[in-house]
């Protein structure tokens, strides 16, 4: 187990097409190349044997460790302590901006001594395809150049190494105020080398990196309670989205487990239409106008293309370039983080029936609105046939928000998601004045309001529940009802929908997704609080007028954010952080409860 460093002992370091983890102890143990999406070249988290790392550490076992980022950049640094000496590593990625793919993905690793003199230790262990491709070493003088089919990585040093196998090492001593550097390129078979390594330039990389995130954050127009943790959730928010499309990925990991051992254990590399379409609220709630209008020109792509299966206008994810394919299979020779197989590599949840995309999809191009995203006569139209293919296609059971292995339901959250795409274009179709059937649309709006109201509430518990048919089922994702406007939030089947979840879900402020013993999911195992659930409690607690709660819980889980700030998807049973990491769902409803809360706390005192 000790070989294996806590989920949340990390940090993420990206280019805004792929992205690293780096432990507090200097190890980049996850790196995937040339995309969030590709093969890994280190997976040491998830096989310590087999799955690769590049370290950087003082060479001092006993060195304590410090680990944060240069304000308001995705810099991290990494500062090793002991009474010898202080050293710090500095990591970063220089970030791709333009809308085509990058030719070569730098990770730049410097390290320095502030105080005393320390020594650094240096391994680079490449394992190209998730640990399945062989790879052979060329070294010359400063320069390793790894090889494998179709990838070459060049290690490029100030200070010697040397050949270890098919791998390399090295270490250099350095006094107050001394520094080397090493950088790790990875580019395709074909591309151009790296240009010779310069300290100047990466000098220069470095306070590049620093002006581009500091002056993107500077953006921002938040101006709450809680600026530090906005800041950090956009910029993972930033840091997790493709620039190319826009597309953010769910997660910048594979198969890291919601319970240790257990068998949930997800590629989450991929791009969800419900998250993405979140997002663009949390995003234009920070007023970062260009990443949430380039996210809704994906969708409208993905809508017009009508790639789903069986004729359904979307399939749940794609992959940041919008391919539909995302294949699962099992890596079989991969142990998993800490034992806990199987390691799976794509998502056939990508295939599963989820009613409720419909809705988020429409949420995100109405939000458009602001932005002055209005739908052209091409995007209308894709807009116009989806909505009416889900008036003939919406009171259906399916796999429901949490991708549920069990079998179909009628969950009544897909129900309201429903509701809510005809609402949204009901809405667009009047401002907008386009061609729409209208009354179709209305009364199939009507029908799924009153199908809900009859049918996915509970007499017994005065709560919503899961799916209908089940009077013993709670559901967080249902916290989203007064968001979309379904219900008032002050209404009163809402409030004793909220005291019910308080009862059966809240477990000291933390929210779980649902009871998966009262509700089987087709999987072994359980699961700890869904860090996403939190926050939407929060968010529904500030617009219920319940502000006491909701700013004590939303100050509570900051306190389970990792030491820089990101959050994994859930939080285990001793507070440790579980499942892919970090999620950006978990980041935008950090950022949508602080708007909702600021604004409700500012009308109070008002």
């Amino acid at each position: 187990m000790d070989r294996y460093p806590p989920i949340a002992e990390h940090g993420l370091i990206g280019d805004l097409q792929t992205a690293a983890l780096v432990t507090s102890r200097g190890v980049v143990d996850w790196f995937a190349a040339p995309r969030f999406d590709s093969p890994s070249i280190f997976a040491a988290l998830l096989d310590q044997d087999r799955g690769g790392y590049f370290r950087i550490a003082s060479a001092d076992p006993d060195a304590s460790c410090k680990q944060l980022y240069y304000p308001d950049t995705a810099i991290l640094v990494t500062r090793f302590m002991s009474p010898d000496g202080v050293g710090e590593v500095l990591d970063w990625m220089p970030p791709h901006t333009g809308r085509a793919p990058a030719v070569r993905h730098t990770v730049i690793r410097t390290a320095r001594t502030v105080r005393g003199t320390v020594r650094f230790d240096m391994e680079c262990r490449p394992r190209f395809d998730y640990g399945r491709a062989a790879h052979r070493l060329e070294l010359d003088p400063g320069v390793a150049v790894f090889r494998a089919p179709g990838v070459c990585a060049h290690l490029q040093s100030t200070f010697p190494v040397e050949r270890d196998g098919d791998d390399v090492r090295g270490s250099v001593t350095l006094a107050v105020g001394e520094a080397a550097a090493v950088v790790l390129t990875v580019r395709g078979a074909d591309a151009q080398a790296p240009p010779p390594l310069s300290v100047d330039g990466i000098t220069h990389q470095l306070w590049d990196a620093a002006d581009f995130w500091q002056s993107w954050v500077r953006g921002s127009n938040y101006r709450g309670r809680w600026p530090d943790m906005v800041n950090r959730s956009a910029i993972t928010l930033k840091l997790l989205t493709y620039a190319p499309t826009g597309a953010p990925v769910a997660a910048a990991t594979m198969g890291l487990p919601e319970q240790v051992g257990g068998e949930r254990n997800w590629d989450y590399r991929y791009t969800w239409v419900r998250d993405g379409s979140l997002s663009v609220r949390a995003l234009l709630d920070l007023g970062f106008v260009e990443e949430a209008t380039a996210f809704t020109h994906w969708l409208g792509d993905r809508l017009r293309e009508s790639t789903g299966k069986d004729g359904e206008p979307l399939q749940i994810m794609y992959r940041v370039d919008g391919e539909p394919l995302l294949t699962e299979e099992i890596l079989g020779h991969l142990e998993g983080y800490r034992g806990s197989a199987p390691v799976r590599l794509g998502n056939a949840a990508a295939d599963q029936l989820q009613l409720d995309i419909y809705g988020e999809a429409l949420y995100a191009l109405s939000e458009g609105r602001e932005i002055a995203v209005q739908a052209g006569y091409r995007a209308w139209t894709a807009i116009s046939r989806t909505l009416d293919w889900l008036s003939d296609s919406w009171d259906r059971p399916d796999e429901g928000i949490w991708e549920t292995r069990g079998g179909r339901q009628d969950f009544t959250y897909s129900r309201i998601m429903c509701w809510s795409a005809f609402d949204r274009g009901l809405r667009l179709a009047a401002e907008f004045s386009r061609p729409a059937d209208i009354d179709r649309w209305t009364k199939t709006r009507d029908a799924i309001l009153y199908q809900v109201m009859e049918r996915g509430w509970s007499e017994s518990h005065q709560a919503y529940v899961q799916h209908y048919g089940d009077d013993a089922v709670l559901d967080a994702s249902l916290l989203l009802m007064p968001r979309v406007g379904f219900v008032a939030p002050r209404d009163p089947s809402w409030l004793s929908t909220l005291d019910a979840m308080d009862r059966t879900l809240v477990s000291d402020s933390l929210v779980y997704r649902y009871d998966p013993a009262a509700s089987p999911d087709g999987l072994r195992g359980s699961e700890g609080t869904f860090s996403l659930c939190t926050f939407l409690y929060v968010d529904a607690l500030a617009r219920a007028g319940r502000l006491r709660p909701a700013r004590y819980t939303f100050e509570k889980m900051h306190t389970y954010a990792n030491h820089v700030g990101l959050f994994a998807e859930e939080v285990g049973p001793s507070g440790e952080q579980l499942g892919n990491f970090p999620q950006a769902f978990t980041h935008l409803s950090l950022i949508m409860a602080a708007s909702t809360l600021d604004e409700a706390l500012d009308r109070q005192r008002g």
